[in-house]
């Protein structure tokens, strides 16, 4: 059976922080536990604490530009306009958009994003 979307569930985020995120599909939105599809703007010098998921993130960048620090390998991957990466679940990672434009992308989660399963460091 289809299932029309009609809008995305807002996450709250802290106010100090230029980020917005809309899932469309996944545990918040829909109920659902095998994958989690959000839209994600975030602006200028925002960056999140290190995290090492549970899950697969598959991320396309549609507009500016999106850092990935491997905290385990102590690199950092920048992803630009229409570019995309895999990130495997287990890598402790940090997001970040230094630049001046930020980034909007799109995160696919496979199994689905949960706070649980995400294991962000303490703020």
């Amino acid at each position: 059976m289809l299932r029309l979307i009609e809008h995305p569930t807002r996450f709250p985020v802290p106010v100090d922080q230029d980020l917005v995120i809309d899932e469309y599909i996944g545990a918040s939105n829909t109920g659902t536990s095998s994958v989690s599809i959000a839209r994600l703007r975030s602006g200028e010098g925002w960056s999140e604490p290190a995290q090492r998921p549970e899950f697969d993130e598959y991320t396309l960048v549609l507009n500016g530009e999106l850092h990935i620090e491997n905290v385990d390998a102590g690199t950092t991957l920048v992803v630009k306009t229409n570019q995309a990466v895999i990130v495997p679940k287990g890598v402790k990672i940090r997001y970040s958009t230094p630049s001046t434009d930020g980034a909007d992308y799109i995160a696919v989660c496979l199994p689905a994003f949960t706070m649980e399963a995400v294991h962000r460091d303490d703020i």
